[in-house]
């Protein structure tokens, strides 16, 4: 039997524009009451908040954090739980990456490194630590659903620090959904290139090279992904 959505609490990191801002919508649409987390761009995380509610008449909030600190993770989790009552779902859609030559070792340096490490993985893992006893608690449990990357299973991608970081959450993913027990469940959608704001700074021969290499020889559109991210099947 599915999940039902109606009536649930979800955080949504990185939920201001792109992905996270139409998974957002999709949760809404199906009647969860939305939290946005977003670190610089107040405006857009308020536009959606805003839209989300008059469109779909839940309840939406806004928290400014940094996904790849500690103390920020916890307390978007505390401020979600606090303002709208409960919390049964995460989407870890955080992430921070350069465009850069993908086999040159010197395109990003340790500081670069670190960075993409904290904002791609720690961040989960912070989340989920204090996600997880409200998660128990929880008569249904709860859900937690990591935004990761093709470029976690194949050599490609914006930077090879990014494609370390996003295989390492997937192994993280795997680690959580096994040791953390049958109240949580654990999840990851690897969307390949997506033709976000993003996605877009990749130089046109770059994504016309990737087209060529997909099956269908078709770039998904950011609609495309969360099918899965905000089913209730998957959850």
């Amino acid at each position: 039997m599915p999940y039902s959505l109606k009536g649930r609490n979800v955080l949504i990191t990185g939920g201001s524009r792109g992905l996270g801002a139409l998974v957002a919508q999709k949760f809404a649409a199906e009647g969860s009451n939305i939290a946005i987390n977003y670190m610089s761009n107040k405006q857009s995380a308020d536009n959606t908040a805003s839209e989300i509610a008059s469109k779909y008449n839940v309840k939406t909030i806004v928290v400014q954090g940094d996904a790849g600190n500690q103390t920020d993770c916890i307390n978007a989790v505390k401020t979600t739980i606090e303002q709208l009552g409960g919390l049964d779902v995460i989407v870890s859609n955080s992430g921070w990456t350069k465009m850069t030559n993908f086999g040159d070792l010197d395109a990003m340096d340790d500081a670069d490194w670190d960075k993409c490490w904290n904002m791609n993985v720690k961040s989960s893992f912070y989340l989920f630590k204090a996600a997880l006893p409200t998660f128990n608690a929880n008569p249904e449990g709860g859900a937690f659903i990591i935004t990761s990357s093709i470029a976690g299973v194949s050599a490609t991608g914006s930077s090879l620090p990014y494609a370390v970081s996003k295989a390492a959450l997937i192994h993280l993913m795997k680690c959580l959904a096994q040791t953390q027990g049958s109240k949580v469940r654990v999840n990851a959608v690897l969307p390949g290139l997506l033709l976000t704001e993003w996605g877009q700074q990749f130089p046109k021969e770059k994504i016309e090279a990737w087209t060529q290499k997909t099956s269908l020889k078709h770039v998904p559109e950011v609609e495309d992904t969360h099918g899965y991210i905000d089913s209730g099947f998957s959850i």
